[in-house]
């Protein structure tokens, strides 16, 4: 029998990680609650969780130093990072996204939209259900050894990164819409902003290092994988 997804609640305030706690647990999730930074390392350290649920403001360390920190940890990149705060504004999501997290949530918010968030993230990390592989030039995916290679070197990608990566590789030369991407990639809930697409794509590019003008950004429409990139004045 599969064991119960192990979420780490990185939350200072008690009352906040008990609710998210008892919901979890009606869920179906294991929570575990760390109130700050060491805490939350120690948890790390002793056993990976599924998922972390991680606040914007913890005393000690923040929680965009800790996101960045697992991120840099090859341990600890692979888990899937739910950024929990107050800060709504855009700057403080992207900020939030670029050190590293898969989602955001603002708070106030629902268990539902919680619990849908975190069956999402799950659901990206997931394995791909074909075990297939795919080339185009030099720039190689396997998806049953979870690789990515160019001209041979490996290359590393995050779980959203390489499923993104995945699917645009399988329909290349196609353009497909932030909203398509969303749907196809993050599932179809309905609580992912378009923005978070850009983020994700961003990062991929960094990842691509010299492939990645094969990534393409078409103005009014979304994005494209290519095996012949534009000229840049074409993009």
């Amino acid at each position: 029998m599969k064991p119960n997804p192990r979420v780490l609640i990185v939350e200072d305030e008690a009352p906040i990680a008990e609710l998210i706690a008892v919901n979890l647990r009606h869920n179906g999730f294991t929570p575990v609650w760390a109130e700050d930074a060491e805490a939350a390392q120690r948890e790390l350290d002793a056993v990976l969780p599924d998922v972390v649920l991680l606040d914007w403001m913890l005393p000690g360390q923040s929680g965009l130093q800790l996101a960045r920190k697992w991120r840099a940890d090859a341990r600890t990149k692979p888990i899937p990072i739910l950024m929990l705060t107050a800060r709504g504004d855009e700057p403080d999501k992207v900020a939030g996204l670029d050190a590293g997290a898969d989602d955001y949530i603002t708070k106030p918010f629902s268990t539902q939209e919680l619990l849908a968030r975190i069956r999402a993230v799950l659901r990206r990390r997931a394995p791909e259900q074909v075990a297939d592989r795919v080339a185009i030039g030099t720039l190689a995916l396997d998806a049953a050894a979870h690789r990515v290679s160019l001209d041979g070197q490996p290359l590393k990608l995050g779980p959203t990164e390489f499923k993104l990566l995945h699917y645009l590789m399988k329909h290349a030369e196609r353009v497909h819409s932030r909203a398509q991407l969303l749907d196809k990639i993050w599932g179809d809930h309905v609580f992912i902003e378009e923005r978070t697409v850009d983020v994700h794509v961003k990062r991929l590019r960094e990842a691509l290092g010299e492939a990645s003008p094969m990534l393409e950004t078409v103005r009014g429409a979304g994005y494209r994988l290519t095996a012949m990139p534009s000229a840049p004045n074409g993009k």
